[in-house]
């Protein structure tokens, strides 16, 4: 395997880097954080001893260490874990010379309005959408589309900074937020798009040089930016072989992935998109990473790899795992999110009776709550497995009404 520098903040505790690469110790030089490593010392010393701990790890002094580092080991590949390092991972492939993602393709998987753009041109349907460098930019966008409008940071991830204006106080409010945003209001920092009616879909897989390798579809329960502001569930259920929307959105997903600027190396991909009552998809956004919150423990059940393993496998030049694309899914699967509520928790007092159904608490029981914080925060995870879509969604639909019958929030 070469030497690579992996971009990782991602707690070892949890993610455990170690186990999904074949080689770490003489292989791979990791930039992570304090945090990230806490609890997990003794992993740090034996299976990457060649690291850089940074306290900032957003900031410019983190991606100057990190070229440091790259340099003192002589590496061969930059790869990364989160979207927030897609792109600094590509301006230090071509600060150094190295092959993999470059900054155009990078730049279209991670900033919105270009993604937009690109779209757009090739043809695929988008919501109306415009950069916001300015309030009037904001101002007169509303008055040729009309309210609601959704306006984003272009370079954001997991729904973070999304606001739907639905009306006059709605837009004082979001530019009476300046002051504490944390994404800058400056130019190339925002844009605003056309609100868009239909049912919310996911694509996942693997792409590479402009195709898809394989790839799945699932439907979520509710809208990401929904989540945060009514601090609703999130989940989903992967979507039939025999239901239309699947040929739909995979189309799509092979579209997107053709028209973007592309990748030499497997990548994994995220793809998110509307379908409304004309049956004509509407992309939404992609990113040139793995699904957040259970759905790559979806895809696992499915199809049998975890795609941000395999797309971080691929990202350091070891062979992919799945090559080609499945019929099916060998077992229906769906997820759903619950979240925390506003009190002490006080969870069921055993396990979820409902059949094919796994829960996980994700807070301890007595932790002291205080709402939806980010999209993947939640109180308790179910998975459910299932012979059908619509038997899952049917046991996901129990397991929810038992977990309210049997929690508190006091």
């Amino acid at each position: 395997m070469p030497r690579i520098l992996l971009l990782s903040r991602q707690p070892l505790a949890t993610r455990p880097l170690h186990e999904w690469l074949d080689r770490t110790r003489d292989e791979i030089v990791l930039l992570t954080t304090p945090k990230a490593v806490a609890g997990a010392e003794d992993v740090l010393a034996e299976h990457f001893p060649m690291h850089r701990l940074v306290d900032s790890y957003h900031s410019w002094s983190a991606e100057q260490a990190a070229e440091e580092a790259a340099r003192a080991y002589g590496v061969d590949l930059v790869a990364s874990t989160s979207e927030s390092d897609v792109l600094r991972a590509a301006r230090l492939r071509a600060r150094l010379g190295l092959p993999g993602q470059d900054v155009a393709s990078a730049t279209a998987y991670r900033d919105k309005l270009v993604m937009k753009q690109v779209a757009a041109a090739a043809g695929i349907g988008v919501p109306a959408f415009a950069p916001v460098d300015s309030p009037t930019d904001l101002l007169d966008f509303i008055d040729a589309e009309g309210f609601p409008v959704v306006v984003k940071p272009r370079l954001g991830a997991g729904a973070e900074g999304v606001s739907i204006l639905r009306g006059p106080a709605d837009v004082t409010a979001f530019l009476d937020r300046e002051a504490t945003s944390e994404v800058p209001y400056l130019p190339a920092q925002w844009m605003v798009e056309g609100f868009v009616t239909g049912e919310f879909f996911h694509v996942d897989g693997i792409m590479r040089d402009g195709r898809l390798v394989h790839a799945w579809p699932g439907q979520y329960t509710g809208g990401l930016a929904e989540r945060i502001h009514d601090e609703l569930h999130i989940g989903s259920v992967l979507l039939a072989p025999d239901d239309p929307r699947t040929a739909v959105l995979r189309d799509m997903a092979r579209d997107v992935v053709s028209a973007l600027p592309a990748a030499p190396h497997p990548l994994a991909f995220h793809l998110e998109a509307w379908i409304g009552p004309d049956g004509v998809p509407v992309l939404c956004e992609i990113a040139s990473r793995a699904g957040g919150s259970l759905v790559g423990d979806q895809y696992a059940h499915a199809f049998g790899v975890h795609l941000a393993r395999e797309g971080l496998r691929a990202q350091c030049g070891l062979p992919l795992t799945l090559t080609g694309q499945p019929a099916a899914p060998s077992v229906a699967v769906g997820f759903v999110l619950v979240p925390p509520g506003r009190g002490v928790f006080v969870p069921p007092a055993g396990p979820c009776p409902v059949p094919g159904t796994e829960m996980t608490l994700l807070r301890e029981p007595g932790a002291r709550c205080d709402g939806v914080e980010h999209v993947g925060d939640g109180a308790a995870s179910f998975v459910v497995r299932a012979e059908t879509a619509e038997s899952v969604r049917k046991l996901l639909a129990e397991a929810m009404q038992w977990w309210h019958e049997n929690t508190a929030w006091q």
